[in-house]
């Protein structure tokens, strides 16, 4: 058995780290000499590419840690089981600042996609997995917004596949869809209501 506050103390981290990771790619290049303040504002206009898939990495782990976080557990304790999931979810967790540089840097080749969309895939169906083996789980409605918000991204993941076979370029817009994650769990708590 392990303590789940630890864990939850170096997941605390692992996002942490992962998270400002991201940022390390949207930079302008090394020989890059600003003549004048047009120039300037032109090459940061120019680091589109790379700050797109800054704010939706950003974004999406985020939204998992907030997810991470919100979810109750009376456990104290975690199984061997769970331990070996959440480190199989965290290596996904930190694979995501990997991904962002490769959509970042070929943001027109629809394998960039494909690599960032079977992470995240990856990283929710062991976040689902993880639920099962949630210990002492509260089984309320931040269970039914967690497990939204693993479909969701699975949902997202899918539709960025499907959509860089049309457009690479625009196909990671459709992890934006995360945003909305909030909302339709807002909705989904009314209608049940």
């Amino acid at each position: 058995m392990y303590p789940k506050a630890r864990l939850d103390a170096l997941s605390d981290s692992i996002f942490g780290v992962s998270m400002t990771l991201l940022v390390l790619d949207v930079r302008l290049p090394d020989e890059f000499q600003a003549a004048s303040t047009a120039g300037l504002v032109y090459a940061l206009l120019g680091l589109w590419s790379k700050i797109l898939p800054y704010i939706l990495s950003f974004t999406v782990l985020g939204l998992r840690w907030l997810a991470n976080i919100h979810l109750r557990s009376h456990g104290e304790v975690v199984s061997a089981a769970y331990a070996r999931w959440w480190l199989a979810y965290h290596l996904c967790v930190t694979c995501i600042p990997f991904a962002t540089i490769v959509v970042g840097r070929f943001p027109d080749l629809a394998a960039a996609i494909w690599l960032y969309a079977g992470i995240t895939i990856l990283m929710s169906a062991v976040a689902w997995r993880m639920l099962t083996l949630t210990p002492g789980i509260e089984r309320a409605d931040h269970l039914r917004d967690r497990q939204v918000s693993i479909l969701l991204l699975i949902g997202s993941s899918v539709l960025a596949i499907a959509w860089s076979f049309v457009n690479p370029r625009q196909a990671l817009w459709a992890l934006a869809l995360n945003v909305a994650g909030p909302a339709i769990r807002r909705q989904s708590t009314r209608t049940t209501e």
